[in-house]
């Protein structure tokens, strides 16, 4: 059996009126759906600098703090059936965070050259996310589930 590839994903919250969850959508490929932050991890990396590495290549966040591990999810790609374990974590970001911007990833990874349109969603969700990411929000906060 394959080694499952190690992921980590990213639910940043942050607090108005009521719990706001960031998420963003590939500028030009609507089809990819709505996602939160997520990505491989390095071979030397340690999860949470991951986690925090992952939010800021892919909306240009630095300003987030990781509260605690969420769940830990095996599941395989959705696209390519490649096994993947993915660690979900709970992070928080400042009430000021802008509500809508684009970012660009840079670097060397395959998100490379992307646009991204961010923005923040109330909880609980009206419509799950892309692949399911939106399955464990129950965890950090039962009333925070999307509702089936």
């Amino acid at each position: 059996m394959a080694r499952p590839r190690i992921r980590v994903a990213a639910y940043v919250i942050r607090h108005r009126s009521v719990p706001e969850l960031l998420v963003f959508d590939h500028v030009g490929t609507p089809a990819a759906g709505t996602q939160v932050p997520a990505g491989g991890v390095g071979p030397d990396e340690e999860l949470e600098p991951a986690v925090l590495r992952e939010v800021a290549e892919e909306t240009g966040l630095s300003d987030v703090v990781v509260v605690r591990r969420v769940a830990v999810e095996d599941k395989p790609h959705p696209e390519t059936g490649q096994p993947r374990r993915t660690t979900f974590f709970f992070l928080r970001t400042s009430a000021d965070t802008p509500d809508m911007w684009e970012h660009r990833v840079n670097g060397d990874d395959e998100d490379s050259g992307l646009t991204f349109a961010c923005r923040f969603l109330a909880l609980p969700l009206k419509q799950p996310l892309a692949d399911e990411q939106d399955a464990w929000l129950g965890r950090i906060d039962p009333f925070w589930a999307t509702p089936e």
